[in-house]
C-alpha cells in the first residue's frame, strides 16, 4: 500500500484574515499559505488588500480577526521587530538604506558584531563577503551605498535581512526600477535562496515575472481571495481576468502616430546631472525615454517642467524660449506634468480630491472673476472621477487617503484634462492595476491622436515598446541611443540602458519625428 503523500511544510499561514478600516473592509477572512523553498506571488489590483494583508504579516497592522503562524507556530506580532525575531523580512519599494555609509555599515546596522563591547569593522566586512559569496549577491562591502545602482542597492538589503537571519523574505514590487537584465539576476538569486529552503513572498503587479519566476500565485480581488493557481498550469491571460473579473488585452503595442509640427526644442541642456542633451517632440507623437533609474530621466524632465535650474542650453515650447522660466509660466504656456513622485510634488496629501483635481485649473477652466465656485470645483471633480475610475469614498476626503494607484489616476486625469500642447509624464502606470494600466495607455494614445505631443519616461520596457513612436535611451546623463519604434525590442534597449548601445546615437535619430 503506497503511504499518503506528505503535505508540504508551510513557512507562512494565513487563516481568516479580516481588517476594516472607515468605509473600507480591506481584507475579508483572507487565507494564505506559503509552503517552505518556493516563491509565492501575491497579486491584485490597486485597493485589492495585498499591502494591508503584508502590513499585518510583517507586524505593521493589527488584524481585526484571524491568525497568523510562521514556521508552524503561532505569532501575534506587535511591530517589524517581532516578524524578524520570527524568521522574517521585508524589502520595501522605496529601499530603507543610508546613502552616506559603506554596504558593511548598513548590512550590519543595528546588528553589529561587536569586539571588546565596539563594534568590530573588520569582522562585518567579512560577514557580507561571507553572505555575498553564499548567495550570489556579488558587492563591494567597502563601497559606499549612495555610489550603487540600484540593482546592487537592492542586493544590500537583501543582504541586511540575510545577516538578520530571515527565512522568509517579503518583497514588495521589487523590480520596479531594475532593467531586465538586473531583474533576471535578481530572480536567480530568488532562486538560489529557496533552492537552500528560503521562502519568498512576491508582491507585483509584472504578470511576466510571476510566470517565469514563481512556483503559486494567489489572487485578491476587493479584499478577498479568489484565485489560488499553480504557475505551471496558468496563463498571464487567466491571472489578469482573476484580478479584473474580466478579459484584458496584455501589451498592446499600438499603432504609431503622426507627427506635425514641433512643439518641444531641446538644445544642447545641460543641469547637474544632465549633459549636452539635444530631442525634439512634435505633436502627434509620444516620445519615449528609457534608463535606470538614475541615470538623469528625471533630473532631465524637472528641468523642462522648471523644477531644476538649466546651466546651458536651450528650451523651447512652441517655439517660444522658456529655458529660464518659472513653472507656472510654463504652465502658462501649454506644459502639463506628471511628476514621478506623485506624493511630494504631484499632490498635496491633506487637501480634498476635488481640491487636488482643481489645481492649475483654479486659474483657467474653474475660475470665474477671481473666484472659485465651489458647484463647479465639485463638477470637476465628478467628472474627472467618473472618466479615469478614481476610487474615494467621496471628492471631500483627502487625497491621503487614496490607494496609490488612485492618487496616480486622480494625477493623470489632472494634468490630461488641461488638454495642453505638451505633457511631460514620468512613470504614468508606477503602483497601477493590470486594468487601469490599459485605461491610462489608451488615454495617452488618445491625447497624442488628438495632436498633442508627449514626452515619455518609464522604467517599464513594455510601457515604452507600447506607447512610444521613438525611443531615447539615457545613460549616465546622456542620450546613449536614440530608436524608431520598429527597432526598440526589448533586448536592444536593456542592452543600451547597461551602456552598450550600438545603434543611433546622433542629435538627428534624438530629434526626427
Amino acid at each position: 500500500m503506497t503511504p499518503p503523500r506528505a503535505e508540504p511544510e508551510l513557512a507562512v499561514e494565513l487563516r481568516g484574515i479580516t481588517k476594516r478600516f472607515p468605509g473600507t473592509l480591506a481584507n475579508d477572512a483572507v487565507d494564505l499559505t506559503v509552503r517552505r523553498g518556493e516563491i509565492h506571488a501575491l497579486m491584485g489590483e490597486n485597493g485589492a488588500g495585498k499591502s494591508t494583508l503584508m502590513s499585518i504579516l510583517y507586524g505593521m497592522e493589527r488584524a481585526d480577526a484571524g491568525s497568523v503562524r510562521v514556521d508552524g507556530r503561532d505569532v501575534r506580532f506587535t511591530s517589524p521587530s517581532d516578524a524578524m525575531a520570527a524568521g522574517l523580512g521585508m524589502v520595501h519599494q522605496s529601499f530603507k538604506l543610508f546613502d552616506s555609509l559603506t554596504v558593511a555599515e548598513n548590512v550590519v546596522f543595528a546588528a553589529e558584531p561587536r569586539r571588546f563591547g565596539l563594534v568590530d569593522r573588520a569582522a562585518a566586512r567579512r560577514r557580507v563577503r561571507e553572505l555575498a559569496e553564499e548567495h550570489g549577491l556579488s558587492v563591494d562591502p567597502d563601497a559606499r551605498v549612495g555610489d550603487l545602482p540600484v540593482g546592487l542597492r537592492q542586493r544590500v538589503e537583501i543582504l541586511k535581512l540575510l545577516h538578520r537571519g530571515a527565512r522568509t523574505l517579503v518583497l514588495d514590487e521589487p523590480t520596479a526600477v531594475l532593467t531586465p537584465a538586473e531583474a533576471d539576476a535578481l530572480f536567480a538569486v530568488l532562486r538560489s535562496l529557496t533552492a537552500q529552503g528560503r521562502t519568498v513572498v512576491l508582491v507585483t503587479h509584472k504578470l511576466r515575472e510571476v510566470l517565469e519566476g514563481s512556483d503559486r500565485v494567489t489572487v485578491l480581488r476587493d479584499g478577498r481571495v479568489v484565485a489560488r493557481l499553480d504557475t505551471a498550469a496558468t496563463t498571464a491571460d487567466a491571472i489578469a481576468a482573476a484580478m479584473t473579473g474580466r478579459a484584458v488585452e496584455l501589451d498592446r503595442v499600438h499603432p504609431p502616430g503622426t507627427p506635425g509640427a514641433e512643439v518641444l526644442k531641446v538644445s544642447g541642456l545641460h543641469t547637474a546631472s544632465v549633459h549636452d542633451v539635444d530631442l525634439t517632440v512634435h505633436a502627434g507623437e509620444i516620445v519615449g525615454i528609457a534608463g535606470v533609474a538614475g541615470n538623469g530621466q528625471s533630473e532631465l524632465v524637472e528641468a523642462l517642467a522648471g523644477l531644476r535650474p538649466v546651466t546651458a542650453g536651450r528650451v523651447a515650447l512652441a517655439g517660444d524660449d522658456i529655458t529660464h522660466a518659472s513653472a507656472t509660466a510654463r504652465r502658462a504656456k501649454g506644459l502639463a506634468y506628471v511628476p514621478e513622485d506623485r506624493h511630494a510634488v504631484g499632490t498635496a496629501p491633506a487637501a480634498s480630491v476635488a481640491e487636488n483635481l482643481a489645481m492649475g485649473h483654479h486659474r483657467t477652466s474653474l475660475s470665474a472673476r477671481g473666484l472659485l465656485p465651489p458647484a463647479a470645483v465639485r463638477a470637476h471633480a465628478r467628472r474627472l472621477v467618473e472618466r479615469f475610475g478614481i476610487k474615494a469614498a467621496t471628492t471631500e476626503v483627502p487625497a491621503s487617503a487614496l490607494s496609490g494607484g488612485n492618487l496616480q489616476k486622480l494625477l493623470i486625469g489632472r494634468e490630461l484634462a488641461h488638454d495642453a500642447p505638451l505633457l511631460l509624464v514620468e512613470q504614468p502606470t508606477r503602483g497601477v492595476d493590470i486594468g487601469a494600466v490599459q485605461t491610462i495607455h489608451d488615454e495617452l494614445i488618445a491625447y497624442r491622436d488628438a495632436g498633442h505631443a508627449v514626452l515619455l519616461v518609464s522604467a517599464e520596457l513594455s510601457e515604452i515598446r507600447g506607447l512610444a513612436d521613438r525611443v531615447l535611451v539615457m545613460y549616465e546623463g546622456r542620450i546613449a541611443a536614440a530608436y524608431p519604434k520598429e527597432d526598440a525590442d526589448e533586448r536592444t534597449l536593456g542592452l543600451a540602458m547597461a551602456g552598450a548601445g550600438t545603434a543611433a546615437t546622433t542629435t538627428e535619430a534624438a530629434e526626427r519625428p
